[in-house]
């Protein structure tokens, strides 16, 4: 009988790297950081880590505008101490994700540098064109970045090129052959160094329509996911991912993708799964539904059942670098509609959180993702439960969003900020004692009682129950089978069944009864017994 191969089941433990750990005590995270951590990585019970960008980069974008897709960015360390880290993971147990980012590159590339010098041909590497109007002086159309403002920008010769994000992130033009073959370049470049897979940014983008039409009016929240706008999913991008699956299937034992595509729905996202393509996509419907169990079982059987029509793995997602962490979402008042959990930061911030809430909810929706089939990715900090930071000082935001967007929307930074890891010193052990650069964020002074070290003497604090739940994953849902059995409860709540064990949530206003002959096996509410508090969840075997 066939193995499964390891993503199936496993637990991705999301490394934003600036903000993990500073080995050197210049204030910046860096691979020094984490290869020092990896231990607790190890002992939190994931099976796998990915590394956000580590390339060259000039950080207009948190990495995300990359130099040079050859090297590791001279802040974070070298190419030696990436394969160090690599292989100490592996040692560890850790399989090795890391980011490629192939819709656009940094505008210090020297693929961009040639083409603002109008190097014969390097111009046809991105989207140069013509602007419209009396001399050209209105963009070539109406798209709009997604970080605010127009997606062109114009050139000292009078032409425009596209960027769908940053000025400083041009747009690769996917049509050109020598992009095709450089990217499956750098592929087999970092498989060859040992890493197991890649996380693909904006993986629905890549090809445009090659006409650049207008796209019209469009909201502002939601503008990734609308499946017509001439530059999101189009039906050419797949060819792309077969070619790279191909590279993938070229190495034993196989590697495997991830990819963040917001779509419109889980039909588009099962394009991009198919046998011939990429192995797994991140079900993003989970992260955006309202806290209620009408919505999140319809997202759950939504999502279960397009993934098993294409043979891969549901992956499973409730926040991550570019969202309000899952704590402030869940603090806050539960729209009945799904929400866009970037774009809804302006609404978000006019109200008040209520943080002991939103934790309760997010360790039981910790449980929830836990349960379920397939992958499960958690993104720093959400296993000690920090909370959006987003009173920052406006002159400490770095996340493009704010300038872009003229101070309208504060932006990524919020979810950001540097790990504490104790309480000893000024930056909670972010850096080393001694260091006196302060971390490129600033912490709060309240995480000092969110620090690694003071949950870890906390039996029933967020970290704790990870650890507890990571574990006992293993014994009750690795193994078991992909298909739910939802069971009758009553309003308000959740119950499901995998194999012998079930997990049960509880929405509802008040306590509901635990069904008799089981045994709670983890709670994410300590001293959980016979009743289940409200935002509470258990998980349940036969006694």
């Amino acid at each position: 009988m066939a193995t499964a191969p390891w993503w199936e089941n496993a637990v991705v433990y999301q490394v934003y790297p600036r903000s993990f750990c500073d080995g050197n005590g210049d204030g910046t995270g860096d691979l020094a950081g984490l290869l020092a951590r990896l231990p607790y990585l190890a002992g939190l019970g994931v099976d796998a880590i990915w590394i956000c960008p580590w390339y060259p980069s000039p950080m207009a974008d948190g990495g995300y505008d990359v130099a040079d897709y050859l090297d590791i960015e001279p802040a974070y360390g070298t190419l030696h101490d990436a394969d160090e880290l690599s292989a100490a993971a592996h040692d560890c147990g850790l399989r090795v994700l890391i980011d490629i980012v192939p819709n656009h590159t940094s505008s210090r590339h020297n693929w961009f540098a040639a083409a603002l010098r109008d190097e014969a041909g390097a111009r046809d590497r991105y989207w140069f064109r013509a602007g419209r109007g009396p001399g050209g002086d209105a963009p070539p159309n109406d798209w709009a970045s997604m970080f605010g403002g127009s997606a062109w920008t114009r050139v000292e010769d009078g032409l425009w090129y596209l960027h769908l994000f940053a000025p400083d992130q041009p747009d690769l033009n996917w049509q050109h052959p020598q992009v095709r073959s450089e990217f499956e370049r750098i592929l087999r470049f970092w498989f060859d160094r040992g890493v197991d897979g890649f996380r693909i940014d904006v993986a629905h983008g890549l090809e445009k329509d090659p006409e650049l039409p207008d796209a019209g009016p469009r909201p502002a929240a939601g503008l990734l996911s609308i499946t017509a706008h001439p530059a999101w999913d189009r039906d050419a991008v797949h060819e792309i991912y077969r070619a790279w699956r191909r590279v993938a299937d070229e190495y034993t034992p196989g590697r495997v993708f991830v990819a963040e595509c917001w779509v419109a729905d889980n039909r588009r996202l099962a394009r991009y799964l198919r046998p011939d393509e990429l192995h797994t996509a991140f079900q993003f419907d989970l992260l955006k539904a309202p806290w209620r169990a009408a919505e999140l079982r319809a997202v759950i059987d939504d999502a279960v059942a397009q993934a098993q029509a294409v043979g891969a793995p549901p992956t499973w997602v409730l926040s991550n670098h570019d969202t309000t962490r899952v704590v402030t979402r869940y603090a806050r008042s539960q729209p009945d509609h799904p929400v866009e959990p970037h774009w809804e930061r302006a609404r978000w911030a006019a109200e008040r959180a209520d943080l002991d809430l939103g934790r309760r909810r997010a360790r039981a929706a910790a449980l929830l993702q836990l349960a379920l089939p397939g992958t499960a990715y958690v993104y720093q900090g959400d296993e000690l439960g920090l909370e959006e930071i987003e009173n920052l000082p406006d002159n400490a935001r770095q996340d493009p969003t704010w300038r872009q967007s003229g101070h309208a929307d504060v932006g990524r930074d919020g979810c950001r900020i540097p790990l504490p890891w104790s309480a000893e010193h000024a930056s909670f052990g972010f850096s080393p004692r001694g260091a006196t650069a302060p971390p490129w964020l600033p912490q709060p002074a309240h995480w000092a009682a969110l620090s690694v070290a003071a949950q870890t003497e906390d039996p029933h604090s967020v970290l704790a129950l990870y650890r507890a739940a990571l574990a006992l994953r293993r014994i009750y849902w690795a193994g078991a089978s992909g298909a739910i059995e939802w069971l009758e409860t009553p309003s308000d709540t959740l119950a499901f069944r995998r194999g012998a064990a079930q997990c049960l949530v509880n929405f509802a206003p008040d306590s509901i009864d635990i069904p008799r002959g089981f045994r709670v096996v983890a709670a994410s509410q300590p001293d959980v017994d016979r009743t289940l508090p409200t935002d509470a969840a258990v998980w349940l075997t036969p006694r």
